[in-house]
């Protein structure tokens, strides 16, 4: 096998982050579900965008800011994902090529690009209003074949399945990532992702994934489980890995017949959960493509994951590489 240019590539929605601190009767008054992602149309976009109090704006997307996790630990990253050629498109693209992102999809000349409405409760709960814009329209042509065959491992964001033709491009990925001998991993992003898309979930972690991330929820939603225990059994036969997630419950990894419970990292405050499962797995993905034993990838993960729910936005602040070194020796 040829020695890999990339450690991780990441396929999902390129977007934006709109990041708004907000109480309960705003999200009652909007009609949002407490804690969930749903997809709306421009002109729902901008009619919540007037509504919103101040806001962060930032790069975003959730395979974006796992990539980004992987930059910020000294992974070699790249991402595969459709912006225009717009203001909020010239912000993104420079985002993640500061970090070293390779990012080389030419932007769509209509259209804009997507935007993620965040608002985020005294809880850290965050409700999100995605707009996919240009994303939604990535299909398999955008799938660089000689990237994927490079890269240690593929990862796929869930958000990105509810596109017929991003599907198509998933497909195509997981396809040339086994043909050149490398592994391919999934987030399943959010529990009602997974009621839209159970069945085809279900076949795709069966068929096509070696790595899947999960929280609690998430999990036990994918095998209809009336507990986690259950969801885990579930899932062991399935895949390579599964990392599941339980919040302060820490994490428990399920690697063929090992299972690691990993205790969650200490956390002075939380204050945005924003991002959270996507720098565990960035943590997780940059540990597994370093030669780390599985309970040392939790680690990183957990680290990870940790610092990101410290602070608003779903990017890190903190250089990763540099915590992680100092907090695992």
């Amino acid at each position: 096998m040829p020695e890999a240019r990339f450690d991780v590539v990441g396929i999902g929605n390129a977007m934006v982050d709109v990041i708004a601190h907000v109480d309960d009767a705003f999200l009652a008054a909007n009609h949002h579900s407490k804690g969930t992602m749903t997809l709306v149309d421009a002109e729902r976009s901008d009619e919540l965008y007037t509504r919103m109090p101040p806001a962060v704006e930032s790069s975003g997307g959730s395979a974006g800011n796992t990539i980004a996790g992987v930059a910020s630990l000294g992974g070699r990253a790249a991402y595969i994902g459709k912006i225009c050629d717009d203001q909020l498109g010239r912000v993104y693209r420079h985002d993640i090529r500061a970090l070293g992102v390779t990012f080389d999809i030419p932007p769509a000349t209509t259209g804009s690009t997507g935007r993620c409405l965040i608002l985020v409760t005294s809880d850290a709960e965050r409700t999100m209003q995605t707009y996919l814009g240009a994303g939604a329209d990535l299909g398999p042509e955008n799938v660089d074949g000689e990237m994927i065959a490079a890269a240690h491992v593929t990862y796929l964001e869930g958000y990105l399945w509810d596109p017929p033709p991003a599907k198509e491009a998933f497909l195509k990925a997981a396809r040339i990532a086994h043909e050149a001998g490398r592994r391919v991993a999934l987030t399943l992003s959010d529990p009602f992702c997974v009621e839209r898309h159970r069945e085809e979930f279900l076949d795709l972690v069966a068929g096509h994934i070696d790595i899947l991330f999960a929280n609690e929820i998430e999990i036990m939603s994918l095998y209809q489980s009336d507990t986690f225990d259950d969801a885990l059994q579930h899932v062991r036969g399935h895949c390579e890995i599964a990392a599941l997630t339980r919040s302060a419950l820490g994490a428990v990894i399920v690697a063929r017949d090992e299972i690691h419970m990993i205790d969650a990292e200490p956390v002075s405050r939380v204050v945005d959960t924003t991002g959270a499962g996507d720098l565990y797995a960035a943590g997780f993905l940059y540990g597994l493509t370093h030669g780390k034993d599985i309970a040392t990838c939790a680690r990183i993960a957990g680290i990870a994951a940790a610092e990101v729910i410290s602070h608003y936005g779903a990017r890190p602040e903190t250089n990763l590489k540099d915590l992680i070194t100092r907090r695992l020796h």
